[in-house]
């Protein structure tokens, strides 16, 4: 994407023109991975984790005692007293009613996994190169159709907006209040218990703002629904990736999208606010299959000499290892293993029979000459 598009424009305030043009970041030619980015945002979220456990009292605040052998009764601890159905029950045992569990949980509980920086860093990466491609940033619900350019870059006046009435207007002027009005239309009551605990609705995420410096931004935005902030120097994968799905809605302001090359550096040199960090490469650089298959360099191998016209790939059909002409093809060298495998084959039957010859002179008293009659 970047390589086609080295410049991006820079939207005014207003967002009715473009004021400038600024280099785009390397960041967004790092290589998309859905399975790291996946990965790391399961373990990231797992720190966020309530620990729980249930009560240390839990299935012990009972009198019970065992009887001891001699009743015919198991030694389990049995509740003392009489005149009712509860007296002479089991009791603490994971298997009685109203005992503990087994193994109760604990609090201590390891609930934080550690995940390698580097891999984190490569989900950010791979999280913002996924951000700068419109229909990935379709498929994950945003509406962004009437946006003019992907990845949306303002001017640094954004930064120093005050009024919440004015960031709305910046939204709509720009053409991404849309999302914030499919925000608004989600908002719907949770299901389950979660509506005693704090978190009676839940809604959609509408656009991440991401910035340099705050002279205001976070308290103009901070009041509409959906719309997330984060420091450029902050950039966090729960953010950039909500639920582990790559494609989230960023609006940068100027200044935060020209600290993305001092943030992670470039190709050709590693990132200046990173200690020796360098941008993760593509193992393949153009993923488009057919286009490969098609070039000339590859159809020049494919082609016969003097044939004019391109034809298809030629396609295994037989299975190597049942037939002896495609596998000799595939590896010349099985003609040399499979007479070296003949001439073993000789030699173990000349060994046997040698053997026998020895072991029946051994065994007779017949004169030798009339034994290489027999033998043969």
């Amino acid at each position: 994407m970047s390589a086609e598009r080295p410049q991006i424009s820079v939207y005014s305030e207003t967002g009715d023109s473009c004021i400038s043009t600024i280099e785009f970041p390397a960041v967004f030619q790092a290589p998309i991975r859905p399975d790291i980015v996946g990965f790391v945002h399961k373990n990231i979220a797992k720190s966020n984790r309530q620990p729980y456990a249930v009560s240390s009292k839990a299935g012990h605040q009972t009198s019970a005692e065992s009887w001891g052998t001699g009743r015919a009764v198991a030694r389990i601890p049995r509740v003392s007293g009489g005149g009712t159905h509860r007296a002479g029950q089991g009791a603490f045992g994971n298997m009685c009613r109203g005992g503990r569990m087994f193994a109760p949980t604990k609090i201590w509980r390891k609930w934080h996994i550690k995940t390698n920086l580097n891999q984190k860093r490569f989900a950010t990466a791979s999280a913002l190169a996924a951000s700068a491609i419109p229909s990935l940033v379709l498929a994950r619900g945003h509406r962004i159709e009437e946006i003019q350019e992907m990845p949306l870059v303002i001017g640094n006046g954004i930064e120093s907006l005050m009024k919440t009435k004015a960031a709305v207007d910046l939204l709509k002027a720009v053409n991404a209040y849309r999302d914030v009005v499919k925000v608004s239309n989600s908002r719907k009551l949770r299901a389950g218990k979660g509506k005693l605990r704090n978190r009676r609705h839940r809604q959609r995420r509408g656009p991440l703002i991401v910035y340099n410096e705050d002279h205001g931004i976070v308290r103009a935005f901070r009041n509409i629904p959906g719309v997330e902030l984060v420091n450029v120097k902050n950039l966090n994968l729960l953010q950039l990736a909500p639920g582990g799905h790559l494609g989230r809605f960023i609006i940068w302001s100027q200044g935060a999208f020209a600290l993305l090359d001092a943030l992670f550096g470039t190709d050709k040199k590693a990132a200046d606010l990173k200690k020796d960090y360098r941008l993760p490469q593509n193992i393949v650089f153009n993923p488009d299959v057919t286009r490969l298959i098609n070039s000339n360099e590859i159809q020049q191998v494919l082609r016969p000499a003097g044939e004019k016209h391109q034809k298809r790939p030629y396609t295994q059909k037989k299975n190597p290892l049942r037939n002896n002409g495609v596998k000799i093809r595939l590896n010349p060298y099985a003609r040399v293993l499979q007479r070296a495998e003949i001439i073993a084959e000789e030699k173990r039957k000349a060994g046997k029979l040698e053997k026998k010859r020895v072991q029946f002179k051994a065994s007779t008293k017949v004169a030798p000459r009339f034994v290489e009659i027999l033998l043969e």
